[in-house]
C-alpha cells in the first residue's frame, strides 16, 4: 500500500452565496484577514505531509492558479521599493515542497464530476484526499484534523470522512452520516450519508464536513453515476454505492476544531471575526470597535464575548 500523496480540490463553483463579491473574484480568493481562504486550506493540507495539491476549476478562475504563482516583475518592483517584508509573505515556506496541478471542469456538472475530472492525476493511488475549500478549520490542537485522518489511514488504509456534531434541527442543510450499529468495534464505521434529510428523518445529528479520504475504487463508482434530478453527478450517491459493495471501509471521524462555513456570509464573517480575536492587536481594536459606546458597538447587541 502506498502512503496518501495527493489531494484533490474542487474550485469550479460559481459562489452565488456570496454574489455580488464573487461575481469576478473567485470565493476561493476573499481573504481571512490578509490571506485567501485558499491559501489557509494548502496550508492545512501540506501539514499532513500530502505532496501534490490538483486543483479542479474552470474558465475564469485563473486567479487562483495565479495567486500560487511567482510574479517576479511584482517582485522586482517590490524590492525598488524596499518593501522586502510583503514579498517574504508571498513564499510561504509551508508550499516549498508541494507540487500544484490545474485541470478544467468543462460543464458544471456537480461535486462528484468535478472529482473524477481528476481521475487520470490520481489512478495508481491506493487513497486520495478531497477537500472542500468552503470549509475554513482552526485546529485546537497540535494537530489538525486532516493529519490525524492521514496517520490514521496509514495505519488502517481505510478511508475517512470528518464529521462534526450539529443540532439536529440543521440536518436538512448537510450530508448526515447513518452509522453501522456495531457496539464491538472502537471505529465509527459508516453505514450510508443522507443528503439533507428533514430533521424528523435525520439518521443522527452528525453532518460531514468537507473532509474526505477516498479509496482510488470511488472512481469507478463516479465514472458510471447517473446524474441527479438537478443534473449534477452527487459524491454522496457514489459513496453511498460504494459502502453497499464494501461495507465498514469508510470511517467517521470527529473533527476537534472550530469550522466555519466560508460559503455562506455568516460563515465569512465568524471566521475573519475569531481570526482576528487571535491576533492580540487586532483583539484589542476589535473590542473597542464592538464595545458598547464605542464604534459599531453603539448599535444595540454588538457584542463579543472576551
Amino acid at each position: 500500500m502506498k502512503n496518501l500523496n495527493k489531494a484533490i480540490i474542487p474550485v469550479a463553483g460559481l459562489g452565488t452565496r456570496l454574489f455580488p463579491a464573487t461575481k469576478a473574484i473567485p470565493k476561493e480568493l476573499l481573504p481571512i484577514l490578509d490571506k485567501p481562504l485558499i491559501e489557509y486550506i494548502v496550508e492545512e493540507i501540506s501539514l499532513s505531509g500530502v505532496k501534490e495539491v490538483i486543483f479542479v476549476t474552470r474558465s475564469g478562475k485563473e486567479s487562483i492558479k495565479n495567486h500560487f504563482a511567482r510574479d517576479l516583475k511584482l517582485e522586482n518592483n517590490l524590492k525598488k521599493l524596499g518593501k522586502k517584508n510583503i514579498i517574504e509573505a508571498f513564499h510561504n515556506p509551508l508550499f516549498k515542497n508541494i507540487k500544484f496541478k490545474y485541470i478544467n471542469q468543462e460543464k458544471p456538472l456537480g461535486l462528484g464530476h468535478a472529482i473524477s475530472c481528476a481521475q487520470h492525476l490520481v489512478k495508481d493511488e491506493d487513497f486520495f484526499l478531497v477537500i472542500l475549500p468552503d470549509e475554513y478549520i482552526v485546529s485546537e490542537r497540535k494537530e489538525n484534523d486532516i493529519t490525524s485522518m492521514v496517520k490514521s489511514n496509514l495505519k488502517d488504509k481505510l478511508g475517512r470522512i470528518l464529521v462534526e456534531k450539529i443540532p439536529k434541527k440543521r440536518s436538512k442543510n448537510y450530508g448526515i452520516i447513518d452509522f453501522c450499529k456495531d457496539k464491538k468495534s472502537p471505529n465509527k464505521f459508516i453505514n450510508l450519508i443522507q443528503e439533507k434529510p428533514n430533521p424528523s428523518e435525520s439518521k443522527s445529528n452528525y453532518r460531514v464536513v468537507g473532509r474526505y479520504i477516498l479509496p482510488i475504487e470511488i472512481m469507478n463508482f463516479l465514472s458510471n453515476e447517473r446524474p441527479s434530478a438537478n443534473g449534477e453527478i452527487e459524491l454522496t450517491s457514489s459513496i453511498n454505492k460504494l459502502l453497499l459493495k464494501s461495507p465498514r471501509t469508510i470511517i467517521a471521524q470527529t473533527s476537534e476544531s472550530k469550522i466555519f462555513d466560508c460559503g455562506s456570509k455568516e460563515g465569512f464573517l465568524g471566521a475573519n471575526i475569531f481570526t482576528a480575536m487571535q491576533d492580540k492587536i487586532l483583539k484589542k481594536q476589535m473590542n473597542k470597535l464592538i464595545s458598547p459606546g464605542g464604534g459599531i458597538g453603539r448599535h444595540k447587541g454588538l457584542k463579543i464575548p472576551r
